[in-house]
């Protein structure tokens, strides 16, 4: 078992980002998901209210398609609903140190992260993507042609150095949260066991 966890012990650590606690570090950044959802969803509900306001339809993006009919934003306003219950629920876990009501919140910071490694995956297999998805943009996208102007192998480098500082941020996000999980969870286990520890020294 000491073999197994060895790896993972290297890793972790109390503190992250400006010395605060892990525990601390995972309340901000619970409160902060929670604030962007937050947000987002209050726009879905108006576009949702106000259709005309909100929609690009076709001929302005210049496609065939419509940016956001009424489905897409029903559903994007259930994953709204959903991140925010999430994101509740880390910050509350963390503030109360249930170390369960964290879980769902760290398994959703893995699927980004895996998603975000597809994508730098994607571009870095298939670099002909970036210039088949530039060329769909619509033509008053800002800066258009001047990223189209950009030389595509210097272009692939700046998105995959790009997607990189990203990834190392999330990683980074990640192992707090983790850390902030295995914080907890070994504290629960501990306050168990002195409690054990001193009921059987009493009787």
């Amino acid at each position: 078992a000491e073999m197994l966890s060895s790896p993972w012990a290297r890793f972790y650590s109390n503190s992250c980002c400006l010395c605060c606690h892990v525990r601390t570090g995972t309340i901000i950044l619970g409160v902060w998901y929670l604030i962007i959802n937050s947000v987002v969803l209050l726009i879905l509900l108006s576009a949702l209210t106000d259709p005309d306001q909100y929609h690009l339809t076709s001929a302005e993006l210049g496609g065939e398609f419509e940016f956001m009919d009424d489905a897409n934003m029903c559903i994007a306003t259930a994953i709204s609903l959903l991140m925010i219950l999430i994101c509740a629920m880390a910050t509350y876990g963390a503030y109360k140190q249930h170390a369960a009501w964290i879980i769902p919140f760290f398994c959703y910071q893995i699927f980004d992260f895996a998603l975000n490694t597809l994508v730098a995956i994607s571009v870095l297999v298939y670099p002909s993507t970036i210039q088949d998805y530039l060329r769909q943009l619509p033509n008053n996208f800002p800066y258009k042609e001047e990223i189209m102007s950009v030389n595509p192998t210097c272009l692939v480098v700046i998105i995959l150095l790009f997607i990189s500082i990203i990834l190392a941020f999330k990683g980074y996000l990640i192992s707090c949260v983790w850390n902030c999980y295995r914080y907890i969870n070994g504290r629960n286990n501990s306050d168990v066991l002195v409690y054990i520890t001193t009921n059987d020294t009493a009787v």
